[in-house]
């Protein structure tokens, strides 16, 4: 019997591989011979840098990089050092976590940092990326990470435009002769799991610029901007589309990546499945573990469990799912591929009690003990 196992982190409390293995002693205390293979889950957004990077035997670096308003913090990112891939969290450097709700104004906020995380990782060997970006602070269509590789943005006068949305609105003429050299052999995943233009009514100043601090006046006014940045672009690179699917995600860092750096932005959990031989374990597998700290409606639309889920099916097996919590509305991932799903909690305790990670980690190992104590009555030891 083969059982694959991804299970997404339970935020505060266990880590994908930490869940993954819990299960993994699970099932082997039923079945002491089954083959069993844990990889770690994500879909791009926080935690993937960890999930992947520690599931995949890679090294975590930390580098000195601009915050989103250009004071200087560590960020972490991984490394895998077999295929020379650098996986990073546009957050860790540009997230809307680092900024206190008065200081949240996209027209002054600036990706550079990301750009000098991956001049770090290419300094560190790395030419290849996987890029997560969620959550971000910014507006600025990516113009700061780009000039932090060595393009420049310059206004009529030949000076750099400003930080943040703001300086596309001084933009007159871009210049790549200063890039840098070795971008030439670099390639980028992008986890991208929004479907946004750059501009309109569906792009990300519109649907994402309230959230970082935005109001009316500067939402009309970075939309116009980007979309004059969009046609400027288009002048130098003719891959540039700024109605690409995900061109506006984080505020229109998708579209910098897509124009200037060739990515392909694709859903995260398509990315972490490929990165880590995911679905090919399944080919063989009878069963599928996955899950994640609460399951609910949101669950079903597009979060990783379910992302799991639907590759598995591909291969005809078996999918359980284990949760911290099952909320009204988790049913519907049955529907999507999930086939049970059970709630590893023991009995009513505080939301402290439930996320101390050693008990966690013990409630997983039984839930999933008890489900396949199951499979083992009903169907007896699968061959």
């Amino acid at each position: 019997m083969k059982t694959v196992i991804a299970i997404d982190s339970f935020k505060g409390s266990m880590t994908s591989m930490e869940a993954g293995n819990a299960a993994a002693a699970g099932v082997k205390a039923v079945f002491p011979d089954a083959e069993i293979v844990v990889r770690p889950l994500a879909d791009g957004g926080e935690g993937t840098v960890e999930a992947l990077t520690t599931g995949m035997g890679g090294r975590m670096e930390t580098a000195l990089v601009s915050d989103p308003l250009g004071r200087k913090i560590s960020a972490s990112y991984g490394i895998l050092e077999k295929n020379k891939t650098a996986v990073i969290e546009m957050a860790a450097a540009a997230g809307l976590p680092l900024l206190s709700k008065e200081e949240r104004n996209p027209l002054h906020t600036t990706t550079y940092g990301v750009g000098e995380l991956i001049r770090d990782a290419i300094r560190k060997g790395c030419r290849h990326f996987i890029v997560g970006i969620g959550g971000s602070a910014t507006n600025d269509g990516g113009v700061g990470m780009l000039s932090a590789l060595g393009f420049e943005f310059l206004d009529k006068s030949g000076q750099p435009v400003r930080n943040g949305a703001a300086g596309l609105a001084d933009l007159a003429e871009i210049r790549s002769g200063h890039v840098l050299p070795v971008l030439k052999e670099c390639t980028f995943r992008v986890a991208c799991d929004v479907e946004n233009s750059l501009c309109g009514e569906l792009g990300c100043s519109s649907v994402f610029g309230p959230q970082k601090g935005a109001d009316e006046k500067s939402i009309r006014q970075m939309d116009q901007w980007l979309f004059s940045y969009a046609q400027l672009t288009k002048e130098h690179f003719l891959q540039a589309d700024e109605n690409c699917p995900g061109a506006g995600a984080a505020g229109g860092l998708g579209f910098a990546f897509q124009s200037y750096l060739g990515a392909r932005l694709e859903p995260g959990i398509r990315i972490v499945s490929e990165e880590t031989g995911l679905e090919r374990e399944m080919a063989d597998a009878d069963f599928v573990l996955t899950g994640e700290g609460r399951m609910d409606e949101q669950t079903a639309m597009g979060k990783a469990p379910v992302g799991v889920a639907k590759l598995a099916k591909k291969h005809g097996c078996t999918v359980i799912a284990f949760a911290g919590a099952l909320q009204e509305g988790f049913a519907v991932c049955h529907e999507i591929g999930i086939d049970a799903a059970f709630c590893i909690q023991k009995r009513a305790v505080s939301l402290e009690e439930a996320m101390d990670r050693d008990a966690a980690m013990q409630n997983l190992t039984d839930t999933c003990k008890e489900a396949f104590r199951l499979v083992k009555a009903v169907v007896g030891v699968p061959q």
